[in-house]
């Protein structure tokens, strides 16, 4: 089931919990984990917890942390998921940061996706497969948070003033929890090109 849900300050967010059916879902998993080539890349000479990896329209680049990615071609897989993804999100993308979790320890700690080349209030838009992890979400100034368990299959977008307000992450666990595949659309629209 699908719901808007309004943040402080001018802030969005949407979330549809079933946006892929799980068997659709769980497939796609499979055959990302397979195929996509995942890297351990480093930032500021520190491993991120988590494997990455980057598509993008041809010539297009992104820093973030210390590290930039350049273009790989969409795959036949990722383009039918981000024509999917901007007709449910009314917006267009030209790129996709996917993130392997290999398990509980591995993470993103909080920030915003707020760097120059996303432009002034970019949408994001996310697609969550395999293990459920906690997605929180903390105001900048009130420190107010707001969780949400990410579902297989589930499409997260992050709108309106959302970058400039709400820092987001994905923290440790030490549940037990399997991997976790997410993908991560938005809009390269400024220097970085």
């Amino acid at each position: 089931m699908a719901e808007s849900i309004p943040l402080r300050d001018g802030g969005t967010l949407y979330y549809d919990e079933t946006f892929f059916p799980r068997a659709e879902a769980d497939a796609l998993f499979e055959r990302l984990r397979r195929d996509v080539p995942w890297r351990q890349e480093a930032g500021r000479g520190r491993p991120f917890p988590r494997l990455t990896a980057w598509f993008a329209d041809p010539g297009l680049s992104y820093s973030y942390s210390g590290v930039t990615h350049h273009a790989q071609p969409w795959t036949p897989d990722l383009a039918d998921v981000r024509r999917r993804v901007e007709a449910a999100s009314g917006a267009a993308f030209n790129s996709l940061l996917l993130n392997l979790y290999r398990g509980g320890r591995d993470s993103i700690g909080f920030h915003a996706d707020d760097e120059p080349e996303l432009g002034p209030n970019p949408v994001v838009a996310s697609v969550s497969l395999g293990a459920v992890r906690r997605f929180v979400l903390k105001h900048r100034r009130t420190r107010e948070t707001i969780e949400l368990p990410l579902a297989p299959g589930s499409l997260l977008v992050m709108g309106g003033t959302c970058q400039h307000h709400w820092l987001h992450g994905v923290p440790k666990t030490a549940a037990p929890v399997g991997e976790r595949i997410n993908l991560t659309f938005r809009k390269i629209v400024g220097v970085g090109k």
